[in-house]
């Protein structure tokens, strides 16, 4: 039971053994609709290593993810069972959790990851507050604060993204496949 708690902890929030200060890197709520036709509807494992733990194995959650200009519906299973369940349309964050689901998963967190991940760079850059910029690098982009990555999101692929955030502690690796019929 334990384990299944720190499983999850770990997978979800993608989170240090300490949660990291409220302030470590800006969270984002970008509306759906910056998203213009854009549309994901997608079955994806993601694999949450901590950085001081290099050598650890990382930990998994598989997830279903769909999202489009409408909204982002988001289920996080574990054990075959649904753990999480978060919705975004832009104006409210709607979670469900299951009770085994730790307090240290943090959907704002996710959320502002997701909107790293699939929204516009332009959307990203009229969102973020004074002394921050999403630049792009040569396999992706970074978030800078003062000119140091903070975090920075990789395509490794075309269906593969890697986030490895400094600033929080973790790398995320985020393998995707489109969902059967979408």
């Amino acid at each position: 039971m334990k384990r299944r708690s720190l499983l999850l902890a770990a997978l979800l929030a993608g989170c240090a053994s300490a949660p990291p200060p409220p302030s470590a890197l800006p969270l984002l709520r970008l509306p759906p609709a910056a998203l213009g036709t854009a549309r994901w509807a997608l079955s994806q494992r993601l694999s949450v290593t901590r950085l001081d733990r290099p050598d650890a194995e990382p930990q998994r959650v598989e997830v279903q993810l769909q999202l489009d200009a409408t909204g982002l519906l988001l289920a996080g299973f574990a054990f075959g069972q649904r753990v999480l369940l978060m919705q975004w349309d832009g104006q409210d964050l709607q979670v469900q959790r299951h009770r085994m689901l730790p307090a240290e998963v943090d959907t704002d967190r996710m959320l502002r990851d997701l909107c790293l991940t699939f929204w516009p760079a332009e959307a990203v850059r009229a969102a973020l507050p004074a002394g921050w910029a999403w630049v792009s690098t040569a396999a992706g982009q970074a978030l800078e604060q003062d000119g140091q990555a903070r975090l920075v999101v990789e395509r490794r692929g075309a269906n593969i993204v890697e986030i490895v955030n400094h600033a929080e502690g973790y790398r995320l690796l985020i393998e995707s496949q489109p969902q059967e019929g979408a």
